[in-house]
């Protein structure tokens, strides 16, 4: 009989262990579920708060590209501005050229959203959809690559929600003292002063033009030293922004 009882003993010990790391494994896994549910909610809270934080006139935000220049102590060229001392041909340029819609939709142009959807199902090359309230929160919360589909749907929200608590004006101002025109050179005063010399009020309409254009690939694109390309596209966003009226009447 001893004999029959030790086999089913051990087989018992053994299934009581398997049962006792499985519930061991369970426990982890909840654990690390909860960390990470933990870490989730504190990165979504942290541009929920900071976009109120940002609501003052008198504070001035700094991008992400600003503080990894920081970090990596590659150093910037920043001066912030107030959107009363900028020339209203640069703001009405960067509308024409970033965002015809800025002043009507919510934060996000769900006509160029849908066209996007829309090529990308048809196997079409995809345009660009960005607002400049998403570029704003983009430079202010997220990063750029890698991941970026990753980021676009957290981009999308947040462009809602800074629309939402932010005035146009006050969107403008922050994303003119952010954008990068250069290595380096973040900020309208910082661009003027670097690429032509003079302060972002003193700006000529045609200087205006070259740096509108210039801001989506700002490293590649030289507003002092434009190209023939980059020369046509600044004459057509200058005559845009002289016959802008209700699509810049936001920013009055």
């Amino acid at each position: 009989m001893g004999g029959l009882t030790e086999p089913i003993v051990e087989y018992e010990s053994e299934g009581l262990d398997m049962a006792r790391r499985r519930r061991l494994n369970r426990a982890g896994v909840t654990r690390i579920a909860r960390r990470c549910l933990v870490v989730a909610l504190v990165l979504a809270a942290i541009p929920v708060v900071l976009t109120f934080l940002y609501l003052p006139p008198f504070v001035h935000p700094v991008s992400t590209l600003m503080l990894k220049d920081l970090v990596t102590f590659s150093g910037y060229d920043r001066r912030w501005v107030s959107i009363d001392d900028v020339a209203p041909v640069l703001a009405h340029s960067v509308i024409m050229s970033e965002d015809g819609q800025f002043c009507f939709h919510r934060g996000v142009d769900l006509g160029e959203l849908r066209g996007v959807v829309d090529d990308a199902l048809a196997g079409e090359a995809t345009r660009g959809a960005s607002t400049i309230t998403m570029q704003t929160v983009k430079n202010l919360f997220l990063w750029s690559r890698p991941l970026g589909s990753v980021r676009k749907v957290v981009e999308l929200p947040l462009a809602v929600y800074f629309d939402a608590v932010m005035s146009k004006r006050r969107i403008m101002e922050i994303y003119l003292n952010i954008a990068e025109w250069g290595p380096g050179i973040y900020g309208i005063e910082a661009a003027a002063q670097h690429h032509f010399g003079v302060s972002a009020k003193q700006l000529s309409r045609r200087q205006a033009a070259l740096l509108a254009v210039s801001l989506p690939n700002p490293i590649a694109r030289n507003p002092a030293k434009p190209g023939p390309g980059l020369r046509r596209l600044a004459s057509l966003i200058e005559r845009r922004a002289s016959r802008s009226g209700a699509y810049v009447g936001c920013l009055d």
